[in-house]
């Protein structure tokens, strides 16, 4: 029965997911400035590492039982990953890693 919610709890939040993304897929962002343009970019370096760290401890712990689940809401891709947490016995930071690879 809990199986159950949870695949339909999964199937709506994929299904809302889809649409607000479909909604906001017209919409254009308003030129940067020039500052922020460049502080950005050196977070680029930083956040594609920590991507591509998530990526590697998914697919090391995760890719092993699942293929990558649709995006999902942040808040329920944490809950995803803190239950998985437990059965995979990941580490803090296998946890931290692979949540902002899920949640991107």
């Amino acid at each position: 029965m809990k199986m159950k919610f949870v695949i339909a709890a999964a199937f709506l939040a994929l299904t809302l997911t889809l649409g607000a993304s479909a909604k906001n897929a017209g919409s254009k962002d308003s030129p940067a400035s020039a500052t922020a343009t460049a502080s950005a970019s050196a977070n680029t370096t930083q956040d594609e590492s920590l991507h591509l760290e998530g990526e590697k401890r998914f697919r090391s712990n995760c890719a092993r039982c699942h293929a990558a689940p649709p995006k999902f809401p942040p808040r329920m891709m944490a809950t995803i990953v803190r239950h998985m947490r437990v059965r995979a016995n990941l580490t803090n930071d296998d946890m931290r890693l692979i949540l902002r690879y899920m949640a991107e």
